[in-house]
């Protein structure tokens, strides 16, 4: 069996990913990363998946380097995240430009570490989301990653992004199939004691249920989040 080091947020991608990864016989250790996000109740999901699945969980404290990322209403506090405006065009004010690479170069480090045979991230190939979060990016990513490890790190070592070229209603249907707990999973960018329904990563949630034909069991903050034209 692989061992894995799996970046997991709490979110419903990285969840169902790491449910998959364990049905497909992987030994996980899951790590998720304080990149100063201010939704970081979702680590608490994180935990909770660790719980169920039986295996190790570490958070990264990158905090500090969140700081330096203005711009972004994730981890600028001056910065309001937006409700969701369906049909939005150019860059969204939701993306942390290079996260991903940033929470993948933590995961190798530690990878390389642990002689784990795996990186996993569970990004899903959306053309309006962050640039990094697409097939070209994970290939490159590890083209590059083979070079910066070479010698060191376990002789197969590779990165696997097994939601990559999933819609996010795949995932959810993956994961009814894998009985992934959906109120033990976070999606909102607000981090607020209840997820907010009206943003973009609530919107996304919403339709992922209802596009998979899966009832949402997502407790949110007002009644209208789920009436979804």
């Amino acid at each position: 069996m692989p061992k894995t080091v799996a970046i997991v947020s709490g979110g419903l991608d990285s969840v169902t990913m790491a449910y998959h990864l364990q049905a497909q016989g992987h030994t996980l250790h899951l790590l998720s990363v304080n990149y100063g996000q201010r939704h970081l109740v979702e680590h608490e999901f994180a935990a909770k998946a660790a719980r169920s699945l039986g295996v190790p969980h570490d958070i990264v404290d990158l905090s500090p380097v969140g700081k330096l990322l203005s711009g972004s209403s994730l981890t600028d506090p001056a910065v309001d995240v937006p409700d969701h405006q369906g049909g939005s065009s150019g860059g969204s004010p939701n993306v942390v430009p290079n996260r991903n690479a940033l929470l993948l170069s933590v995961a190798f480090a530690v990878a390389v570490a642990e002689k784990a045979e795996a990186v996993a991230v569970g990004v899903v190939d959306d053309l309006q989301a962050a640039p990094d979060s697409n097939a070209a990016f994970i290939d490159s990513f590890l083209a590059m990653e083979r070079i910066a490890t070479r010698g060191y790190a376990h002789p197969d070592l590779t990165l696997t992004a097994p939601l990559v070229r999933l819609r996010k209603s795949d995932v959810v249907s993956l994961g009814e199939e894998l009985g992934v707990p959906w109120t033990e999973t976070w999606s909102c960018f607000r981090g607020d004691a209840v997820q907010c329904g009206r943003c973009a990563a609530c919107r996304e949630r919403q339709e992922a249920f209802r596009d998979a034909g899966v009832t949402d069991p997502t407790h949110y903050q007002t009644s209208e989040a789920k009436e979804l034209p």
